[in-house]
């Protein structure tokens, strides 16, 4: 991890000056174009030797084919914790966000589809985002639906708009009666219990109801599958939502074959990212991992940067993966609002 004590006022300087130029021309920075652009009252000769240093420091990496440098993970970090300034949103791109994301529908898969796709459009990166899990919703609602002679659809209305729906075997045809009368059932004593109190407390919540010898036959099956069906029930919402992997395809990060591989198996194989997602959960916040700091090769080329919203007491995290040259300041200042814009949206 970089500190900031490691470097001089000059070098920090011009530090910063390579990385935003490298970010915004994705080409190695010479010391004259630093001269030229970026007003450090200092020579080419001086910006060159404090460019040498810094690459000696381990900041900077000195391309075979350039006279420039570029940035490396090490800068990278050392530029989010101690040299970015992060502005406000405007009142103009908070309108237009919150335009992007609201009235597609109240469900938190819908919401989040749409976060996600915003993101990536105003920032040019992937947008990613992860449902909560489950297991702390709160049951709000059971409905049951007879499906065919043998089958039932038990749907389940949870916090901040989330529905599950679970497939139930029956023995045979459960009169209309019976059905009405053991989602009455259900209802009275599950609702507003979250779905790891049901899971293991059905059966002795379900133990003394008063009902008929098939609406009983019907609760025994709940009793017996309870765990199973809940458990299912309580899985998170994981199916990674993305934005539009197109957005990167574009970059030249993106534009060898290898790179390119590598940016369509992470989007292919979802499960990485939910791995990935699913550990920045309850973390408290923002979370930024730069190249070599996710510990997983498959990742290295990336920045992830990712931020808590809340549904309840559910949480979740969206944000953005994009090449590790990406401007800090701006996508985390989305990303932020973003993540209050959805939960605003959920609670």
């Amino acid at each position: 991890m970089a500190h900031s004590g490691e470097l001089s006022e000059r070098e920090r300087q011009v530090l910063e000056a390579v990385i935003h130029s490298y970010v915004a021309t994705a080409e190695p920075a010479g010391s004259r174009t630093l001269s030229r652009h970026f007003g450090l009252g200092i020579s080419p000769a001086t910006i060159r030797n404090t460019m040498s240093d810094l690459e000696e420091k381990g900041f900077l990496f000195h391309p075979h084919t350039s006279a420039g440098r570029i940035p490396t993970d090490k800068a990278y970090r050392m530029y989010v914790d101690s040299l970015m300034r992060v502005d406000p949103l405007s009142g103009e791109e908070q309108r237009r966000l919150q335009q992007e994301i609201v009235g597609g529908g109240s469900a938190i898969e819908t919401i989040l589809r749409r976060a996600a796709q915003s993101l990536g459009i105003l920032t040019q990166e992937l947008g990613i985002a992860l449902g909560p899990r489950l297991e702390r919703a709160t049951l709000r609602q059971v409905d049951l639906v007879r499906v065919s002679s043998d089958r039932l659809l038990m749907v389940l209305s949870l916090t901040g708009g989330a529905v599950r729906t679970i497939f139930v075997e029956v023995p045979g045809i459960i009169a209309d009666e019976a059905l009405i009368g053991v989602t009455i059932v259900l209802n009275e004593r599950l609702a507003g219990l979250t779905l790891d109190q049901v899971r293991t407390s059905l059966a002795s919540r379900l133990r003394d109801v008063t009902t008929t010898p098939e609406a009983a036959e019907l609760l025994n099956i709940f009793v017996q599958e309870g765990d199973q069906v809940f458990g299912r029930a309580a899985e998170p919402l994981d199916t990674v939502v993305l934005g539009q992997p197109s957005l990167l395809a574009d970059k030249p990060e993106f534009a060898s074959g290898e790179r390119l591989r590598q940016l369509i198996e992470l989007t292919e194989t979802r499960q990485q990212l939910a791995t990935l997602l699913s550990a920045r959960v309850d973390g408290g916040g923002l979370s930024i991992t730069i190249g070599n700091e996710h510990g997983d090769p498959r990742f290295e080329p990336f920045t992830v940067v990712t931020a808590e919203y809340h549904a309840g007491s559910l949480s979740g995290v969206i944000g953005v993966i994009g090449p590790t040259r990406m401007p800090y300041d701006k996508v985390i200042a989305l990303v932020e609002h973003t993540s209050r814009l959805v939960s605003d949206l959920l609670c």
